[in-house]
């Protein structure tokens, strides 16, 4: 069975089975924020699906301006109360009364990496900072990389601020999500990749893994490092070789020179 979809110019598309729904719907990202959501509509790099209001917005000429964007480009509108609004961009605090879905067509569930894809991947446990997230997935995007794989609880959210850090390549990288770190790491081993915890207290650098593919990169929260459940589940830890008695690195660039790897 097939269902409609609107015909829009920015490349949504029409007539999709049910699987082919779904995949849709699951790349879709949802900002906030009347700033935000304006200048994705200004973009012509961002394809927008669905603006959300609040029925309880007042009358600015800010609100005047995304209406009349989303409808030149045939984005659809809905109303909402404001705390329908609120299970929609899920901060309520920030989203100023408004929301928008935008594709970001390599965002994905775990589940659907293909296992016989190669090519290392980037998995976060923990990395709260928003800034941190933004600049890791602009590394991951830039790199040889498979991809990133973000868990959904305990790491921060892709919102506005992360989209800003990543300089707009949030919505161009590779991210596969997942419920938590500890569930990607048992699905991850069960294809057989082998998973590798960063620590500076390990023994074994970063360099000894070679002749190796689709290996598993697990990089921990910034002020305590990996998880106990997650140390556990990697196969061996490394490190990245510091000099000068440098304790760690910035998670983020230690996510770039990870990501980075198979080049130097």
């Amino acid at each position: 069975m097939k269902e409609k979809l609107n015909d829009r110019p920015d490349g949504d598309p029409v007539d999709m089975s049910y699987d082919d729904r779904k995949a849709f719907f699951d790349s879709l990202l949802t900002i906030y924020g009347r700033k935000p959501v304006l200048e994705a509509l200004q973009s012509r790099d961002v394809k927008p699906y669905r603006l959300h209001l609040a029925d309880s917005n007042r009358s600015a000429d800010i609100l005047d301006k995304v209406t009349t964007l989303a409808k030149n480009r045939h984005v659809e509108i809905q109303f909402h109360s404001k705390r329908d609004l609120s299970q929609i961009s899920k901060n309520s605090k920030q989203d100023q009364g408004i929301a928008l879905d935008i594709r970001a067509p390599g965002y994905q569930p775990l589940s659907q990496l293909d296992t016989q894809q190669q090519g290392d991947l980037i998995l976060l446990d923990r990395v709260t900072n928003p800034q941190n997230l933004g600049m890791i997935i602009r590394s991951v995007a830039a790199s040889p990389a498979l991809g990133l794989v973000l868990p959904t609880k305990g790491c921060a959210n892709i919102d506005p601020l992360v989209i800003k850090a990543s300089a707009g390549t949030a919505l161009k990288c590779r991210i596969y999500f997942c419920s938590t770190t500890t569930s990607a790491t048992d699905l991850l081993a069960k294809q057989g990749r082998k998973l590798y915890g960063l620590s500076s207290h390990s023994a074994k650098p970063i360099d000894q893994i070679t002749g190796q593919t689709g290996c598993v990169f697990i990089l921990g929260n910034e002020t305590d490092g990996l998880s106990p459940d997650v140390a556990m589940a990697c196969d061996d830890q490394i490190k990245i070789p510091l000099a000068n008695d440098i304790e760690s690195l910035n998670v983020s660039v230690a996510a770039a020179l990870v990501a980075f790897r198979s080049v130097f």
